[in-house]
């Protein structure tokens, strides 16, 4: 897919990721760029940074709630017509294990996998119907790989992951193409949280935006499913697959190196 003319939605689109895709999007040509976030400031910030490059909307929504992410589809369809490109992106991070609260694993559990759902629910008609469109969706390499510190996190992008893969396999012959955004550390909130390294996640350098940006683009173009901003996270992958158990055991020490600094940062979420 070339960006240039397209009709774009980008959830969490007020900062970090989001926010650097949609203005890249804007570079590239867009014809428009529907910026939604639950940060009404930050939703108009990009949208004020981007409206000189295309028409650019901005859309508050909870993309945890169906009915907020069926309007943000609904409001761009009645305004441009159709969707090109719908990038459902909007994620958080809760760190812990098994012992966060039930309430705080069904909150990630929403936003890092219903979300998804409910956008495919939203925008499949309109593009099956058109015999075209794209649904990129953010994951993580933690839902190639893990995530040491935090069993919420890795379930659910692993998920996401799951879902990607059955969308691309279901609607792949019928005009719809799926990517699956997997970076691991960049630049964001969420990984100036704790540790500002980016934690075991950022053992092969902390990217920024911008540069995952790059790596969209690219990658769309090619319309292949594995958007791998770090490279490495393929050859982690082989080795995962190779020998699981081998894996698993360098996963282990990986833990118990990074142990003491993600039992800071679930404490700092309490």
């Amino acid at each position: 897919m070339q960006i240039k003319d397209k009709v774009v939605v980008v959830t969490g689109g007020a900062s970090g990721i989001g926010k650097s895709l949609s203005e890249r999007f804007a570079r590239e040509g867009a014809r428009a760029v529907t910026v939604s976030d639950i940060n009404k400031a930050g939703v108009d910030a990009t949208v004020a940074d981007i409206a000189e490059l295309t028409e650019a909307r901005g859309i508050v929504a909870n993309v945890g709630k169906e009915e907020e992410v069926t309007a943000l589809v609904d409001a761009t369809l009645a305004e441009f017509g159709h969707i090109d490109l719908f990038c459902s992106n909007a994620g958080i991070f809760t760190a812990g294990g098994e012992n966060v609260s039930t309430e705080a694993w069904q909150s990630i559990w929403d936003i890092n996998v219903m979300s998804h759902v409910f956008a495919a629910r939203a925008v499949l008609p309109s593009m099956l119907e058109r015999g075209e469109g794209y649904l990129l969706n953010t994951s993580s390499a933690a839902g190639l790989l893990s995530q040491v510190g935090s069993a919420p996190y890795s379930v659910t992008k692993h998920a996401a992951i799951g879902f990607a893969e059955w969308l691309s396999i279901t609607y792949g012959n019928r005009g719809i193409k799926v990517s699956a955004l997997c970076p691991q550390a960049v630049r964001t909130a969420m990984t100036a949280v704790g540790a500002g390294d980016g934690g075991v996640a950022g053992l092969d350098g902390m990217l920024e935006p911008e540069q995952l940006a790059n790596t969209v683009i690219e990658t769309l173009e090619k319309e292949e499913f594995l958007v791998l901003p770090h490279p490495e996270v393929l050859t982690y992958m082989r080795r995962k697959t190779d020998d699981y158990d081998r894996w698993l055991g360098g996963m282990r020490r990986l833990n118990d190196k990074f142990e003491d600094a993600y039992r800071k940062r679930e404490e700092s979420q309490d």
